[in-house]
């Protein structure tokens, strides 16, 4: 590794850390509210399609290059769960299903640009800020983050980057028009556990989320 790319995955692996540090503090800050999730503790469920079309340049992550159409649960929600007249962290949740299984995706609003993409930010709608995963995965291309960015109230265009670079579209979310009724206390995303096919958790990416994910759990149990 040259010395070019050794002080940007150190760069990369800081803003990341940061961004997990972040999380963590504000599920604890959450947790002890009679709530039976102390983050997203209220949200609204749709189904939809994902259309993958990849991408022009590979990242050797078989579910970001190959194109496809997976029927998705999403879900929209507010991590804190203020009150709609105040700007809150939003959040994007779908879930996929794959060879045994499921894999979870996890958005909240932050920006795009090489520093903003890992820092949260509030909104005060979902599509009023653009969404990231806010911590990486990793890929044969590298550190990948993924992107969410509201078109418009049913469409979502998905994009992936290597670390603070360009941005690559490779998908469109479309919710159908119909929201579930209920149910949504009963759904729990988890990236940690539910891995796409391709996009794998670096453990020091585990070790940042685990405690927020298992705070989370114990607290709806």
């Amino acid at each position: 590794m040259g010395a070019v790319d050794w002080a940007r995955d150190r760069a990369i692996r800081a803003a990341s850390a940061t961004g997990g540090q972040v999380l963590r503090a504000a599920t604890g800050l959450v947790t002890a509210r009679p709530a039976g999730k102390p983050l997203h503790p209220r949200g609204s469920l749709a189904p939809g399609t994902l259309h993958r079309f990849g991408s022009e340049e590979s990242t050797g992550a078989a579910w970001l290059d190959r194109a496809g159409e997976d029927r998705v649960l999403v879900r929209v929600s507010r991590a804190v769960g203020l009150p709609s007249s105040v700007p809150d962290i939003y959040g994007l949740a779908f879930r996929a299903p794959v060879a045994g299984g499921h894999g979870d995706l996890l958005f909240a609003t932050t920006g795009l640009g090489p520093v903003t993409r890992f820092t949260l930010t509030v909104a005060t709608s979902p599509g009023g800020r653009p969404m990231t995963t806010l911590l990486p995965y990793r890929t044969p291309a590298g550190a990948v983050l993924l992107s969410a960015v509201f078109a418009d109230d049913h469409t979502v265009s998905l994009a992936w980057a290597v670390g603070a670079g360009a941005w690559h579209r490779f998908a469109d979310l479309v919710l159908d028009d119909h929201r579930l009724a209920g149910g949504d206390e009963q759904v729990s995303f988890d990236p940690v556990r539910n891995v796409l096919p391709g996009l794998e958790n670096y453990a020091w990416v585990e070790l940042l989320r685990e405690p927020s994910y298992l705070t989370a759990r114990r607290s709806r149990s």
